[in-house]
Parts: C-alpha cells; structure tokens; sequence
C-alpha cells in the first residue's frame, strides 16, 4: 500500500514550508494544507491482529460473531430498488447515544491478547491506541470547514491512548438532530440490510430490525511515518467471492448518498463524501466501497463500487479538491505533535486537544474526572501484569 499510496497520493509538489519543520514543542499546530503539501508519508500496510463482535444489547464478545457476508443483487440491468424507508421507526432499535463508550471495547480486546501482540509485548510501549474513525478525523482535518473536534490523550506504561470527547456544539447538534437527519441515519443501516447475509452464500433479510448496537470490529496493526499503530473499526461486511479471504482486503464498506443529477452535485460529492470514505477505507486498507444512491422517496435506484485507491482520480485535477498526500502528511504531523506533547506517563492526566475549523489545534492539560478516559479496570489489570514476576515455563509448556 505504501508504494502505490506514494505514487497516486502525492499528486503535483508544490514549493511548501516542509510540514516536518513544525514538530518542535510547540503549544499549537496549524492545519492549513499548504503546509503540508509534498511526498506522501510511509504508510505501513495494515494488518489484522484480531477481531471482536457487540451483541444486540450492545455486550463484547471476543470474536467474529457479528461478522455478515457480502451478497450483492443480481446483476440484471434493473434498479435494486432497496426501500430504505421500510420499517422505520417500528423495526429500528438505535444504540444510546448518551453512553460514552470511549476506548473501553478496544481496551477489552487489548486486555485479552496482550501477551500475544504481534512484535511482543513490549512493541505496546511505543504505540499509539485509537479507534479508526479518530483518525479519519485527523486525515480529513485540513479540508473540513464546518465541524470541530477534541480527542482527549494519555500516556500509560509508554502507550499513547486518543479517546475522542464530544464537543458542546457535538452534543446540541446529537440531542436537537431533526426527524428527516435521523431517518436518514437509518437509511444507512437499512442499506446493509440488503446487501449483508449471516452466512457466505446465505440470503439477505430487509424484514428483519434494525439494530445498531450490534457490530463487528476488526484490530488493526500499522505505521505512520514513525508511529505505530494500533487501531479498531466497525467492518459492514466480507465478501466471499473477493480475489484473496485474508482480512483486511477482503472486507466491504457500504455507503449511501442521494442521486446526482447536476454536475454541481457531483463536484461536491468528490470534494466532500468521497474524502470522507477514502479516508475510512483507505486506513484499515478496505479495497471497495459499495455506495448506493437514493431518490427523494428513499428508494435505491442504482449501485457503484468505488476502488479506494482510485478515489483521488475523481478530483486530482480538481483546485479545490482534496490530497491523499496533505492528509497522512497532517495526521503524521498530528501523531507528532500528540507525542511530544503527552510526555508524562500518568493515566489519570489528560491533554485535550481541540480543534475548530480556521483554527489551529490547540491543547490544555485536565486531571481525573471528567476528561480522564482510561478504565480503572484496565489501568490496574495492566499495573499487575508489571508487578506480577515472569512466569517460569514449566516442563509441559
């Protein structure tokens, strides 16, 4: 990935202030994306290390259980003509936005498989935690103009840990959001309905509930630029019939937007959807993104399978577009400016680091509740690990 990544990414190198002459100790980091114009960063390919499912009652569970299959419409030249509105609101059970989950179910699987962590136990020391879509965040930042955000950083045992915090302006948007935005975030999950089976080969069921607490997570191992990685998003789905079955390249993400019939529309779509989806597929290196496009009635009227690494293609010539390259070159500058930042090792101290579009990010430092992120579960469960000696092998292992 990091090779075509390079050649695609990068487009034209203008004469920029090098982006890397901003990681001095510093108390803010601009986000203009002249500054981060040049060759895109190292991009180690992604890895999966392990997987784990939530139930419909929103519980973890150490495996794939949640995982669905892949299973497109047949090809016949006629509109899938997916209801989207079908079954809403009698079938729809949505997850309780008021929970702050933070890091908790990722920490859960870390919990498990510490001890067997690909590179060993120590290569945790030097990483970075975080779900996917906080980095997508990151990668997005220099070209988003209209929402915010604060991702919340500790040190624990040398690990970095990013948790996001939900913003004042997050939260009014969540709790006034109107009916018509609620039911197209229902749409988006009845998208998946029809096309995702329980089993490879098995058939879809749209009359069944809609229950977004259910979900499969895949963990993820990478590297960018000098930061490893270890990182967790929700997978839609796996197709059987993908040319190779090793995770993550197998795997499907499902999008939907509204028809576009202008070429205004679509400009838009490319400058502003698609880096959206490029960055959330292109992090965990899912291949394809399936999109289905609606009509005013919320009906699905046709298919397109967007290659993520072709999704620069769209707006490559494009002067107000987007660029892979600015992208990795921030969230690399990011990841930086967090660790230089986060130098004391203490989970009950945070960073919080704020961002408002126009703005650089800027960082203030908290102590204990409410800003502190990391379970005491985990912290002391860990602390033990420390503390226990070295287990002796014994002769039967």
């Amino acid at each position: 990935m990091e090779s075509r990544g390079t050649k695609r990414g990068a487009g034209k190198i203008e004469e920029a202030e090098p982006w890397n002459k901003l990681l001095l100790p510093a108390s803010s980091l601009p986000t203009d994306p002249a500054l981060y114009v040049g060759p895109f960063p190292f991009y180690r390919r992604p890895s999966e290390l392990g997987c784990f499912s939530l139930d419909a009652q929103r519980q973890y569970h150490g495996d794939a259980r949640a995982l669905r299959y892949y299973c497109p419409p047949p090809t016949n030249g006629q509109s899938p003509n997916f209801d989207l509105r079908d079954g809403y609101p009698d079938r729809y059970r949505p997850r309780d936005e008021e929970v702050q989950e933070r890091l908790d179910h990722l920490l859960c699987w870390v919990l498990e498989h510490r001890g067997r962590l690909e590179g060993g136990p120590g290569w945790l020391a030097g990483a970075i935690v975080t779900w996917r879509g906080h980095l997508t965040k990151l990668l997005t930042t220099p070209y988003e103009r209209q929402e915010g955000w604060q991702l919340a950083a500790s040190r624990f045992q040398g690990t970095l840990y990013l948790s996001e915090v939900e913003t004042p302006a997050a939260r009014v948007q969540r709790l006034t959001r109107p009916p018509v935005l609620q039911e197209l975030m229902y749409m988006g999950y009845k998208f998946e309905q029809y096309l995702c089976a329980d089993k490879p080969g098995g058939s879809t069921d749209p009359s069944g509930e809609v229950n977004t607490n259910v979900a499969f997570c895949s963990v993820l191992r990478s590297r960018l630029g000098n930061h490893p990685l270890l990182f967790s998003g929700e997978v839609d789905c796996i197709d059987p019939q993908a040319p190779t079955t090793q995770p993550p390249t197998c795997y499907v993400e499902l999008k939907t937007s509204k028809e576009m019939h202008s070429p205004g529309q679509r400009k838009s779509f490319y400058r502003r959807k698609l880096l959206k989806w490029w960055a959330q597929s292109f992090l965990p290196g899912v291949p394809n993104v399936v999109a289905g496009f609606r009509n005013p009635e919320g009906f699905v009227c046709s298919l397109k399978t967007f290659r993520t690494m072709e999704m620069f293609e769209y707006v490559r010539n494009d002067r107000d577009g987007w660029n892979p390259s600015v992208c990795m070159n921030f969230c690399a500058a990011f990841l930086s400016f967090a660790q230089n930042t986060v130098v004391q090792d203490d989970p009950r101290l945070v960073y919080l680091f704020s961002w408002e579009p126009g703005s650089p990010v800027t960082v203030s430092e908290h102590r204990d509740a409410p800003h502190a992120f990391l379970p005491t579960w985990y912290v002391e469960a860990m602390t033990q690990d420390l503390l226990s000696p070295p287990k002796t092998p014994s002769p039967k292992d």
